[in-house]
C-alpha cells in the first residue's frame, strides 16, 4: 500500500507582489490547571480594610491571598512588661475576687447608681424610726395595759415588750443593709481582654458572667424616663457573636460615656492594638 502523502498546505490569499499567504493557528493548547499553592506565613498584626482577632486561628482551605497561621506543640508564653505586669497585680489586690490571667488588668469598674438605694434607705429608715419610738413609749404604754380591765390575756412583763421590740429594730436594719450590700454587689468590669459582670441577685445566689472582647459585637445604652434622664443613669447592653447572646447591666451611671470606653476598647482589641486604661 502506498503511504498517503500529506495534503500541502494551500494559500488563503495573495499579497500585492503576488506571494502567497498561509493560514497558521497561533491558539496555545489547553493545558491543565496547576492546583492552587498555600502560602503560610505569620500571624498579622491586622489587615487592610477587616478587623481581627489575635486569638482566632483559622485553618483554611489552599486559596490565593490567604495567610494563615501555625500553632506550635508547645506555645511560649510571651513575659508581659514590667508596666503589663504592675497593673495586673494592682487589679488583684484591688479586685481579688476576679479571675484575671498574666497580663490582664482592669481598665474600667462601673458600679450601679446611688439612687438605687434610696427606697431600701427610706423603708429601713422609716421602719427603724417608728420601732424605736414606740420603744420609748413602753413604759407609758405597760403602765397603761396594766391599769385596763380590757384586757382579757395576761399582760406579757416589760422586759419583754422591750426585747421584742428591739429584735424588729435589729432585723429591720438587717434586711435593709442586706438589700443594699446586694445592690452595690452587682459590678461591671472591663479589662484589657474581655468584660465580666459580677451578678448578685440574694445574699446566697451569685453569678458571675466573662466574655472576651473579640465575642462582643455591639455595644449600647438605653435611657428611658423623666429619672433616668435627669439623674443621667440607664442600661448598658451588650450583644455578642454566635448565639447572640445580650448581656444587660441597670442603673449604670452616664452610661453614654461608659458605653464609649467599652466600645473603643472592643475596637481596639479587634484591630490588635493595646487597651489601654
Amino acid at each position: 500500500m502506498k503511504e498517503e502523502q500529506p495534503t500541502p498546505a494551500q494559500p488563503v490569499a495573495y499579497d500585492s507582489e503576488g506571494r502567497p499567504l498561509y493560514y497558521q493557528n497561533t491558539v496555545p493548547p489547553i493545558q491543565a490547571a496547576s492546583p492552587p499553592t498555600t502560602r503560610v506565613g505569620s500571624r498579622p498584626d491586622a489587615y487592610d480594610g477587616h478587623n481581627f482577632n489575635p486569638k482566632l486561628r483559622t485553618q483554611n482551605a489552599a486559596e490565593q491571598d490567604i495567610v494563615h497561621t501555625t500553632r506550635p506543640v508547645e506555645p511560649t508564653v510571651p513575659e508581659p512588661s514590667a508596666d503589663l505586669k504592675q497593673k495586673h497585680d494592682e487589679s488583684v489586690r484591688a479586685h481579688p475576687f476576679l479571675n484575671l490571667s498574666p497580663g490582664e488588668f482592669v481598665v474600667l469598674r462601673i458600679s450601679r447608681h446611688p439612687i438605687g438605694i434610696i427606697l431600701p434607705v427610706f423603708f429601713t429608715s422609716l421602719a427603724v424610726i417608728i420601732l424605736t419610738t414606740f420603744l420609748l413609749l413602753v413604759p407609758d404604754f405597760y403602765s397603761a395595759m396594766q391599769t385596763s380591765a380590757s384586757f382579757a390575756f395576761p399582760v406579757p412583763s416589760q422586759g419583754l415588750i422591750v426585747l421584742v421590740v428591739l429584735l424588729l429594730i435589729l432585723f429591720s436594719a438587717l434586711v435593709g443593709g442586706a438589700s443594699i450590700w446586694i445592690y452595690q454587689r452587682n459590678q461591671f468590669f472591663l479589662t484589657n481582654e474581655s468584660v465580666v459582670q459580677e451578678i448578685q441577685l440574694s445574699l446566697f445566689s451569685h453569678h458571675e458572667q466573662t466574655v472576651s472582647l473579640g465575642s462582643v459585637e455591639d455595644a449600647s445604652f438605653k435611657r428611658q424616663g423623666l429619672l433616668q434622664h435627669i439623674f443621667n443613669y440607664g442600661t448598658m447592653r451588650l450583644s455578642t457573636e454566635g448565639e447572640e447572646t445580650t448581656y444587660r447591666f441597670s442603673f449604670v451611671e452616664n452610661p453614654k460615656d461608659q458605653v464609649a470606653i467599652v466600645s473603643n476598647a472592643v475596637e481596639a482589641f479587634k484591630n490588635g492594638r493595646p487597651v489601654d486604661d
